[in-house]
């Protein structure tokens, strides 16, 4: 495996940063998670463009430009000949002292890309439904922390996963801190009812994401369904019609049971289905050509 790090693409093996990195000492630095169909890179745009929307966010200057980005994320993946794949491209604050001040990382940040394949979830769960349950865990308030930065500290993320997994599954719905649904601890979360589509918004402490906005175009201007962006209570969750989970990792994955709550007759409904099907052809089809 070629591994991009900071200009050169290096093996596996060799592709390191300094214990000294923010990104390592206090996860300082940001993310994106993408996915290559069919020799196409899905929505790069949108992609580089909460990249470049994080790093402002955390006033982190990229040393590289959009254009050189993308050359970057196609040099990696024809190295390691990868017609399908999922790239991690990570931007850290770079090499500093032991201190917080990012003043102190004179270096230039480093620029990683990882181009490799995953599986989020068993096949089993697309095809008949997972179960999830809420955590304890509360989604960092907004106004401490925008979800909308895709952070390399996802220690918040992680402890709720810890939960789900000590309860037996594999993902979990976490709550905001006025209690009502924010997202999952790796995926966006949806709704149906009454063939109208609910989703969590960003003021609600839900990431905007790429897949979460594909589905929702997909709604509105294929199968013209109803969707509503919004306050979602666990109530509503738990007496929905169906339920589906989006991520770039995850794609669509349906949901058949929360806390123990049976979703409708406990089978991945026939919208859910639909999307996954027109998802699919999406993502086959569009994108920025690999070669």
């Amino acid at each position: 495996m070629k591994i991009f790090l900071d200009g050169k693409l290096v093996e596996k093996e060799d592709a390191k940063v300094s214990v000294f990195d923010h990104g390592f000492l206090y996860g300082d630095g940001i993310f994106e998670g993408i996915r290559a169909y069919n020799d196409r890179i899905f929505r790069l745009k949108e992609h580089l463009e909460r990249l470049w929307a994080s790093a402002k966010a955390v006033n982190l200057e990229i040393p590289m430009h959009k254009k050189e980005m993308e050359k970057a994320l196609i040099k990696t993946i024809l190295a390691n000949k990868l017609n399908d794949a999922y790239i991690r491209l990570i931007v850290t604050r770079g090499r500093g002292d032991l201190g917080l001040d990012p003043r102190n990382c004179a270096n230039p940040p480093s620029v990683v890309i990882i181009t490799d394949q995953i599986k989020m979830y068993p096949e089993e769960f697309y095809e008949k439904g997972m179960e999830v349950v809420t955590v304890s865990t509360r989604r960092i308030r907004q106004d401490s922390l925008s979800p909308n930065i895709k952070s390399l500290n996802y220690l918040n993320n992680i402890l709720a996963k810890m939960q789900a997994v000590k309860s037996g599954v594999d993902e979990a719905i976490m709550l905001n801190a006025e209690g009502y649904v924010a997202e999952c601890t790796g995926d966006n979360i949806f709704i149906v009812k009454n063939g109208v589509l609910y989703t969590p918004d960003g003021s609600e402490g839900a990431l905007i994401g790429i897949t979460r906005d594909a589905v929702i175009e997909l709604a509105k201007n294929k199968s013209k369904f109803p969707v509503k962006e919004g306050r979602l209570s666990l109530y509503e969750v738990y007496t929905a019609d169906e339920c589906f989970l989006t991520g770039t990792a995850a794609e669509i994955v349906p949901v058949v049971a929360v806390d123990s709550r049976v979703i409708a007759d406990g089978t991945p409904g026939k919208i859910t289905a639909k999307l996954i099907k027109e998802f699919k052809a999406l993502v086959r089809s569009s994108g920025t050509p690999v070669k």
